[in-house]
């Protein structure tokens, strides 16, 4: 297990405890004839409309309205959320086990950039593998992007969550699947680990005793 000198982990979301599949929101949007979706939106980065949205600066009802400004005519609301939340898939019912069994030893938080729609699709995905949409029964606390204004990689997110919950961050650790957010982590000085594709967030290292 972890170095006994660590209290508190902080997961990201999407990619470390929930699948995902950034490809099938990109291929859903381009079918429906926005061919450079690719080009404004990814992990990495994305174009200003994803970051205010994701920030909670507009409402999903102008997000979707401004994709839709993008696309065809004859293209439907529904199929811009359909396709904007293909990339959400499973949560594997033994990552929240072992959640539930890590619960009992360290303080564990969530820290996603994520939007209102996909917060609601997140949920449905929970509700199908564990019958409930409770989220937050995995964690001490849940901050969302678009709640709290403000998001990775920004170091600031990353001080409010450990000055909100008297967080050391020389005792706590990070985990994300992207680069830039860890860097902004150990920019608060939080001990920060990147989880490699493919790679499942418990076989890392320091969850083997």
């Amino acid at each position: 297990m972890i170095n006994n000198s660590k209290e508190a982990i902080i997961f990201d979301l999407g990619g470390v405890l929930l699948n995902l599949d950034y490809d099938l929101t990109e291929k859903a949007f381009i079918s429906l004839g926005m061919a450079n979706f690719g080009e404004s939106y990814s992990q990495l980065q994305q174009v200003n409309l994803f970051d205010r949205y994701e920030i909670g600066e507009i409402s999903s009802f102008h997000f979707v309205n401004r994709l839709l400004d993008l696309l065809p005519p004859g293209t439907t609301a529904n199929q811009v959320v359909h396709a904007w939340d293909a990339m959400i898939l499973d949560f594997p019912v033994e990552r929240l086990n072992q959640l539930e069994a890590l619960s009992q030893k360290y303080r564990l938080f969530l820290l996603s950039n994520t939007n209102d729609l996909h917060i609601d699709a997140v949920r449905r995905s929970l509700e199908k593998t564990v019958g409930h949409r409770n989220l937050e029964q995995y964690f001490e606390k849940t901050y969302f992007s678009s709640a709290v204004g403000m998001r990775k990689p920004d170091s600031k997110i990353f001080e409010f969550v450990c000055s909100e919950n008297n967080l050391d961050p020389a005792k706590t650790i990070f985990i994300d699947d992207s680069p830039q957010h860890i860097e902004g982590a150990r920019l608060a000085g939080i001990e920060a680990f990147l989880l490699e594709k493919n790679q499942d967030v418990f076989e890392l290292p320091f969850f083997r005793s």
